[in-house]
């Protein structure tokens, strides 16, 4: 294994945060839960890592729908389908502890499992390379995530579109605390709820601009929250099937969706194409071929049916980069135009 790069004692590099790398910090105490929190759920000692497993959902560090607190605890701001909740969830005594607020907090407690990664099963995945056996190894506690809300996942998928990671994080930013509603309970000071699928459709094109969004992707997000009930009913659907469902709407592809479901749907195959990285990432890892396209990264995750998209997460947990050649690309701000 060629390269400075070694899983077994990772740094947190974009590549890594990519991969879903969130830290987590160390709980210096066990205080209990707060009034007026759905009860709490403990569960038998795990094997699992909340911020390797949770980390995908968290669009940016200033990302209002998701914070990390010094207790080591994670919380999550979420608009389900009984409205705006609040979720703490935290690894206590070698158990799950959680709670919940608001109008979704039943909602997000029955469903804590899936969103822990019970429903996914990484004894599946046979490492075929020595990188992926070593990352594997150090990561275990790394669970799939299933949230089974899919716009929460959409819409910032669609604002990554074809711009730098850092203008999708601050157009996030800007419209969740805009148009968004504050985390019910007590959530941490600056969380918020994204906004209903109504209030995303009614969002004047000139906000749009100010959160420098162009036209093509605003008005992929206004279609898609125009048909949301018909999208959320893609979470219970096999995600081959709920990328159809997705991909019906204009402005929304297979990068995109192959984004969206590996969130909402858990799944464990779904590889994103068409991004212009992860190719030349899996490429430079796999084979040393930094010019590796799709159908070449498809090809060298043949032998990980099944389970390629974990074997693409954990490639980009490992930290094996090629070499930068050129600079990073550059932002567009549109709101000088």
């Amino acid at each position: 294994m060629a390269g400075r790069f070694d899983p077994r004692t990772p740094a947190t590099t974009r590549t890594t945060t990519r991969g879903g790398h969130v830290r987590v910090p160390a709980p210096a105490g066990e205080p209990g839960g707060e009034p007026g929190a759905e009860p709490g759920s403990e569960k038998g000692p795990l094997d699992l890592d909340l911020g390797l497993t949770l980390g995908p959902l968290r669009r940016g560090p200033g990302d209002p729908t998701f914070r990390t607190t010094a207790d080591g605890s994670v919380w999550r701001a979420s608009r389900t389908p009984d409205g705006a909740g609040t979720l703490r969830v935290r690894i206590r005594g070698g158990a799950v502890a959680a709670e919940a607020w608001g109008p979704g907090g039943g909602w997000l407690m029955d469903r804590l499992p899936a969103l822990l990664g019970a429903e996914d099963d990484p004894v599946a995945f046979v490492p075929r390379h020595k990188l992926l056996a070593l990352t594997h190894r150090a990561r275990r506690g790394l669970r799939l995530t299933r949230t089974g809300l899919v716009l929460e996942s959409l819409i910032p998928s669609v604002l990554e579109q074809k711009v730098t990671t850092d203008e999708a994080y601050r157009s996030w930013r800007l419209l969740v605390r805009g148009y968004g509603e504050p985390a019910p309970g007590p959530a941490p000071e600056g969380m918020y709820v994204m906004p209903e699928p109504r209030t995303w459709a009614m969002i004047p094109s000139w906000e749009w601009h100010r959160a420098n969004v162009d036209g093509k992707r605003s008005a992929a997000i206004v279609r898609a929250a125009r048909v949301a009930p018909r999208l959320e009913e893609a979470a219970r659907m096999p995600p081959a099937e709920a990328r159809k469902r997705l991909e019906l709407v204009p402005g929304i592809g297979p990068w995109t969706s192959a984004e969206t479901v590996q969130r909402s749907n858990g799944a464990p195959d779904e590889v994103t194409t068409g991004d212009l990285h992860l190719p030349g990432i899996v490429g430079w890892a796999l084979a040393g071929d930094r010019t590796a396209d799709d159908a070449t990264m498809l090809e060298l995750l043949a032998p990980y049916a099944g389970q390629r998209h974990r074997a693409a997460r954990l490639i980009l947990l490992s930290g094996r980069v090629p070499p930068r050649r050129a600079p990073r690309f550059a932002p567009n701000d549109i709101t000088r135009w």
